[in-house]
């Protein structure tokens, strides 16, 4: 790969073009085992870039906007108040609810312009996703009104008064802490905003910055071992989450796009025969379960030591754990929360150590555990009620996802951008402009190469047929649903539940698409205690066309590009009768 342009593809475009879809596929994900994406060298520093300014930024302005502490250099003597690790939470939320942080820049397929966040969600008429639109009054529809635009001002201003305002001395301790009252007002409005779109309070990430915050109103000697225990939570609650047939994949494909790690050799030790057998290999497992022992083990370790050789080794471990996966440069890009972590790790164990006979408050001991182990526990139980974000799925691969399916004759896929108010063009648009659209069908395609590397991406390779009208996969555009996502709602994190069936409702409403000629699969994740997903198929015109169950065995037996057959086994329970394809129709005029 250059420094600005990207890795020339292995193959001739021309020839390429003409093949059928999982023929397309195949060269594209053998490409990515020994290469990666191929992104250029250029992004990645500007994503470092990005996060030096992350960090100085935060020291600058916690620091200058707080009485008794200092600038940069003398940080090491103000680094450990109290106040400093709040202002931080405050600083984590608005990073990354104004869209500066996780899924944002070209690794998460957001390229003009490169956040979406706080452009979509300041303007009313974009989509919002509310979690109970039939169960909680005042919050059904799917457009964003001034109500909506006022809530998320309103997290705004209050996360911006909580990180510039100066703290208020504690009347037990002496010492600075957060105005209590500010940090409802926080949570008000984030709640009231969750209500009326979920993708919107979930970008905050309530299940570790949100829980910090409600630590922050009980009395500050809590803040210590309470803060401790969301953090063990958060790396039990992720390392849980690990221990599935997925999560060898996630590390296959996850090192093969390290960007320093250029050593074609060690990455074909990662796939079982590359190029020709791509399923993970021995070695991918091996570093996967060695990365999740370290994040069950060292947490244990740091919870029962105050401090000490052992307690230092496990804050030397978690630091390093945190750094390799921010070197990798995972495609969601949650760089900042591991930061984030390796902070904490420094601050809540490696300075103060655990002193468990300070947490006294039995509603706050409720509540960590309410949010750390049975959120989790039943979301890994029922991943279709809760978000793969409280639950702690982060890096498990098993992860609800979607494809859609666009006419080509009849130009579906160019009605998005004529029709729908959002934060950015289409992903096809938006390549399209930066390179040609040979270049931008690749890129996508690859997008569909990367989905495919990990288990559930074969299922959904597999059941591209029953989707299509007639099984004619060849007639359709297939996009990744997530990078939809990102410009449609302002917000991609991995989530399936994001670009499901409510938010092809709320395309629907607006492009009136014909029968045939928009089709989205949706994959839910693995609950935990079987071995299937289970899928839908709908129709933006007509809704349900099947339903049925996968078998994860049948994923991992097989290729990325399924040996270039769509014989895939499908446990079918409901199929609707499919209508006749959609007739080419006229483009919408675009939408000012």
């Amino acid at each position: 790969m250059g420094f600005i342009n990207p890795a020339p593809v292995p193959f001739d475009v021309e020839e390429w073009k003409q093949k059928p879809h999982l023929e397309r596929i195949k060269p594209l994900a053998q490409d990515w085992g020994i290469n990666g994406f191929g992104t250029p060298y250029a992004i990645y520093v500007l994503y470092i870039v990005k996060l030096v300014g992350f960090s100085l930024g935060a020291i600058a302005v916690i620091g200058g906007t707080t009485s008794g502490l200092g600038g940069l250099g003398d940080f090491s003597d103000w680094w450990t108040q109290p106040i400093v690790w709040q202002k931080f939470v405050a600083w984590m939320i608005l990073w990354e609810i104004i869209g500066l942080g996780s899924s944002s820049m070209a690794l998460s397929f957001r390229f003009l312009p490169p956040i979406g966040s706080s452009i979509a969600w300041l303007r009313p008429g974009t989509i919002r996703l509310p979690p109970w639109p039939d169960k909680v009054p005042l919050t059904a529809g799917n457009r964003r009104t001034l109500v909506d635009v006022g809530l998320y001002a309103g997290v705004l201003v209050t996360g911006f008064h909580l990180l510039l305002a100066d703290g208020k001395l504690d009347g037990t301790t002496g010492v600075l802490r957060l105005d209590t009252t500010w940090i409802v007002a926080l949570l008000v409005c984030w709640g009231l905003l969750g209500l009326r779109d979920k993708v919107a309070y979930l970008c905050g990430r309530p299940e570790l910055y949100g829980l910090l915050m409600i630590v922050f109103l009980f009395p500050l000697k809590n803040l210590i071992v309470a803060s401790q225990i969301t953090m063990v939570c958060i790396w039990f609650g992720a390392a849980s989450s690990k221990l599935n047939h997925h999560f060898p994949s996630v590390v296959a494909v996850m090192i093969s796009n390290t960007p320093w790690n250029r050593s074609k050799t060690m990455k074909r030790r990662l796939w079982m025969n590359h190029p020709e057998d791509q399923r993970a290999s021995p070695f991918a497992a091996f570093a996967a379960h060695t990365g999740t022992a370290m994040e069950f083990g060292l947490p244990a370790l740091l919870f029962v030591t105050h401090k000490g050789t052992l307690g230092w080794i496990a804050v030397v471990g978690m630091i390093i754990f945190h750094v390799h996966i921010t070197s990798t440069f995972p495609l969601a890009v949650p760089l900042e929360w591991n930061l984030f972590m390796i902070f904490g790790t420094l601050l809540m164990f490696g300075h103060y150590g655990v002193p468990l006979n300070t947490l006294d408050s039995a509603p706050l001991l409720v509540i960590l555990l309410a949010s750390g182990i049975a959120v989790p526990v039943l979301g890994n139980m029922r991943p279709d009620l809760i978000s793969f974000l409280p639950s702690m799925r982060y890096y498990a691969g098993n992860w609800a996802t979607s494809q859609w399916l666009f006419r080509r004759d009849t130009g579906a896929e160019e009605k998005l951008d004529a029709t729908i108010k959002k934060s950015a063009p289409v992903v096809a648009r938006q390549l399209a402009t930066l390179y040609d659209e040979d270049l931008a069908e690749i890129f996508l395609t690859k997008a569909l190469a990367f989905r495919a590397m990990h288990p559930h991406g074969r299922a959904l390779n597999g059941l591209l047929p029953h989707a299509a009208v007639d099984g004619d996969v060849e007639a359709y555009k297939v996009r990744e649903g997530e990078f939809l996502c990102g410009a449609l709602v302002g917000w991609n994190f991995g989530d399936g539940h994001f670009h499901g069936k409510q938010l092809l409702d709320a395309v629907q409403e607006q492009c009136h698409f014909a029968p045939g000629e928009l089709r989205i699969i949706t994959l839910e994740s693995q609950p935990i205690q079987v071995q299937t997903q289970q899928y839908k198929i709908w129709d933006a015109a007509t809704g349900l066309v099947e339903e049925g169950e996968v078998k994860v065995a049948d994923m991992l037996s097989r290729q990325p590009w399924l040996d270039l057959s769509y014989d895939f086994p499908v446990h079918v329970r409901t199929r609707v009768d499919a209508p006749a394809a959609a007739a080419p129709a006229r483009q919408p005029a675009a939408a000012g």
